[in-house]
């Protein structure tokens, strides 16, 4: 069970790192590529950022729902659900709210649209930063419910 809990820490820690930094870095300097670069910089974007994010996203997800079957006794389990529901959160607001506007500026560089996906980011970024804290929080209490205090 520490392994499993290990796992989903180590994935949902990775998530959270990183979507800080394309929430503060990488899509605000969308706005700076140019007109007739960005086509081919946001292509090359979505064809390497899924490589990076998309095995990370699964690893959580699956082990996510892995957690909610499997808390021992005396772990908070609704915790755990707590967890499984963020990812829900951010799995949708990456279908509905992030793809399509990446799907928009695949078109070409739009302000509105720009703004758009900067804004509907911190959806994610927000429910990662608390997965990081409730999956912590979890490993904590796995640990305090298996070892003798």
């Amino acid at each position: 069970m520490k392994t499993l809990l290990f796992i989903n820490l180590a994935a949902t820690l990775f998530m959270t790192g990183l979507i800080w930094m394309v929430q503060v870095v990488h899509y605000p300097l969308f706005a700076d590529v140019g007109t007739e670069e960005f086509g081919a910089y946001h292509r090359a974007h979505n064809r390497l950022i899924t490589l990076v994010v998309f095995p990370a996203m699964v690893v959580e997800l699956v082990t996510a729902i892995l957690l909610v079957t499997r808390m021992p006794e005396g772990t908070p389990t609704a915790l755990a659900w707590v967890g499984l529901a963020l990812v829900a959160l951010i799995w949708l607001s990456t279908v509905f709210v992030q793809v399509p506007h990446h799907s928009q500026l695949a078109s070409g560089f739009s302000e509105s649209i720009h703004r758009s996906l900067v804004a509907g980011n911190w959806i994610r970024t927000a429910a990662w930063s608390v997965r990081s804290v409730v999956v912590f929080w979890l490993l904590v209490a796995l640990t305090r419910a298996v070892s003798p205090q």
